[in-house]
């Protein structure tokens, strides 16, 4: 018996056209904070630029998305982020200067280190080589094969 498995399950529905639930919310309310401001400021001159800041919030609300996350989730990380409190750790450590010697021995190290590497790569062809002759299995002992059983503690060779 087969189940039907439904998909897009984080896709918001759309219930008033084009919009879903929240972005109508989002639009309704910008609107109407809107008519409350033109409503309420006497001076419409003061007016306008806060209700062109209100609709503008209400449209990054309601259809502007940050890395594919709403815009809301943003402003609310925001506000947390002002409104909680933040612990920063310092710790001075003192720096002592290295004389030239030190520096000097230690360029020296770090260059045999790179020498010894560099004349260890044509080993690690004879390595890789090797490797790949245990890995197919086959044995330079005149031709026989042997059989490798990998045990576990859970199973054993049969």
């Amino acid at each position: 018996m087969q189940f039907h498995v439904p998909q897009f399950i984080n896709v918001e529905d759309k219930i008033f056209g084009p919009l879903s639930f929240k972005q109508f919310v989002y639009l309704v309310g910008g609107a109407g904070f809107c008519v409350i401001l033109y409503a309420v400021i006497p001076y419409k001159v003061i007016a306008y630029p806060f209700i062109i800041v209100a609709a503008g919030f209400s449209l990054a609300l309601t259809f502007y998305r940050v890395n594919d996350k709403p815009f809301i989730e943003i402003v609310q990380a925001a506000f947390s982020y002002i409104t909680k409190s933040r612990l920063y750790l310092w710790q001075h450590r003192e720096h002592k200067d290295k004389n030239q010697k030190q520096v000097e021995s230690e360029a020296k190290e770090i260059e045999k280190v790179l020498a010894n590497m560099s004349r260890n790569a044509s080993n690690r062809k004879d390595l890789s080589s090797t490797s790949f002759a245990v890995d197919v299995g086959s044995n330079s002992e005149q031709g026989t094969e042997k059989e490798t059983f990998h045990t576990s503690s859970n199973r054993s060779p049969s």
